[in-house]
């Protein structure tokens, strides 16, 4: 009995060593840590990454894919406010002194210099973008102004944004979605059906507005 003891406790002890320090559980199930949260953030960015990659093809002919561009974008807004969210709570963790935020450590300084701008140039291209096309026609010219102004902006940010993250999104997208990787971190369930539901969500708001979007287009 005694030896079957031992070797008990020497498995778990090889088991706790085989799994990092960030993986084991010290969050609720609901939260999964600085390593769930930057799971979700890294695989809401390769949803926004693709609808994105699609709604710039439809920018090439926006007189005739206008339908198309309107029904992406409102699509893309629940996703983006989730990835907001996720990287507003780490900033927020991270500064309120929270270690486990403290022992992974900020992003580099130009991402965090830039992470400001990136929210609030995409705050903006939404609301000019949702703007255009359900308020009135006389705002048209102000608002398409402000779009494309935002846009050209937004898109210069996002591409060194997008640069300074590929290498730790690639890295951590897929964990929660592989069955090897997704019980090291608690919640990956939750965070799975946050990101279905938010698509889910995009989408239904999409198929319900699109049908009354304006013809800014033709008439600005």
């Amino acid at each position: 009995m005694g030896d079957r003891a031992e070797r008990h406790q020497k498995n778990l002890d090889l088991m706790t060593r085989k799994t990092p320090q960030h993986a084991l559980p010290r969050q609720p199930v609901l939260q999964g840590g600085v390593e769930g949260n930057a799971r979700l953030t890294s695989a809401v960015a390769v949803v926004i990454f693709v609808l994105l990659a699609i709604e710039g093809f439809t920018i090439v002919r926006i007189g005739s894919l206008l339908s198309p561009h309107v029904f992406i974008g409102v699509l893309l807004i629940p996703p983006v406010l989730v990835k907001i969210s996720s990287t507003t709570w780490r900033f927020y963790k991270y500064y309120a002194g929270d270690p486990e935020y403290r022992q992974k450590g900020p992003p580099l300084v130009l991402l965090r210099l830039l992470g400001p701008f990136v929210v609030i140039l995409t705050v903006v291209v939404f609301a000019s973008g949702v703007g255009l096309v359900f308020l009135p026609l006389r705002y048209s010219s102000q608002l398409l102004m402000i779009h494309k102004t935002s846009f050209v902006l937004w898109f210069a940010a996002t591409a060194v944004h997008v640069l300074g993250h590929v290498a730790e999104t690639a890295q951590l997208a897929p964990r929660d979605w592989l069955a090897r990787s997704r019980r090291q971190v608690r919640g990956a369930s939750p965070r799975q059906w946050l990101l279905v539901s938010s698509l889910v969500l995009g989408l239904v708001v999409a198929l319900v507005l699109t049908p009354y979007a304006y013809g800014w287009w033709t008439r600005a």
